[in-house]
């Protein structure tokens, strides 16, 4: 009698994590949980890493890992704030905990929870996957006001054209999957960015490295439930710190790799 098929499980896909920053998502956690675990990613965890919240979401987020107990976990934070420092400790503790490959993402449904199996499935061949608003096929809401268009799509190409990131479109984008490897090679310890720039330090770090990034599309719409907390002054500051980033990272190649072993 023949055998029995069985799916082969890729090693980069066997503990896949979503990682979530969080500040005042408390009408959103929760739908977001429930959307990402009725993908039915086999092994998903999801990590919310809260900046201790005072509107409640770290209480909130601790009532959802008693009722979806070894899926959802929460990190509560109470140092420094910054999307940088939440995201450092986020992928820290989900590779300690053995994560094979991360997703990012906001907590806020403008990253839509549907598209992190098609993030996770283009990991098969890259190591960095941008889901990108700027490909053919990506889209931003056309609710957008014309100054926040601007402000988006020319911070994106000032960033590129400084860094030199030619194949990248979407170099802010912050929706992203990770193979393990990439994470350990670009060396958390190296990316000195806390806001929104974040995103671009570590697209810059990993094309210095020679990784091989690939952009899926993906439709980015507003905010439903919540405030922004992208205002003019961070996206300005964030615009002045692409020269610091360059001149840190400029000199990197791929033998600057760093492995787990080291």
């Amino acid at each position: 009698m023949a055998g029995r098929r069985t799916k082969t499980v890729k090693n980069y896909m066997r503990k896949p994590w979503v990682v979530i920053p969080t500040y005042n998502e408390i009408g959103n956690v929760e739908p977001l949980a429930n959307a990402l675990l009725d993908l039915a990613i086999p092994a998903l965890q999801v990590l919310f890493v809260d900046d201790n919240s005072p509107d409640g979401t770290g209480e909130l987020l601790e009532k959802l890992t008693c009722r979806f107990p070894g899926q959802v976990n929460v990190l509560h934070r109470t140092g420094p704030r910054g999307l940088g420092h939440a995201y450092g400790d986020g992928f820290r503790h989900a590779l300690a905990a053995g994560a094979t490959a991360l997703v990012q993402m906001d907590a806020d449904f403008s990253h839509q929870p549907q598209e992190a199996p098609h993030l996770l499935a283009a990991l098969e061949t890259a190591d960095l996957v941008i889901g990108s608003r700027y490909v053919t096929g990506g889209g931003i809401d056309p609710a957008w006001a014309v100054q926040r268009r601007v402000l988006s799509s020319g911070g994106n190409l000032y960033a590129r054209l400084i860094l030199g990131l030619r194949t990248v479109q979407d170099a802010t984008g912050g929706f992203r999957a990770w193979r393990r490897e990439t994470l350990w090679g670009i060396g958390l310890e190296r990316i000195h960015s806390q806001g929104y720039i974040f995103q671009v330090e570590t697209t810059y770090v990993a094309h210095r490295l020679g990784y091989k990034i690939v952009e899926i599309p993906i439709f980015f719409p507003d905010r439903q439930v919540g405030e922004s907390k992208m205002d003019l002054k961070i996206k300005i500051e964030a615009t002045l710190r692409v020269w610091d980033v360059w001149r840190r990272h400029r000199r990197l190649t791929s033998q600057d790799r760093i492995t787990e072993s080291q």
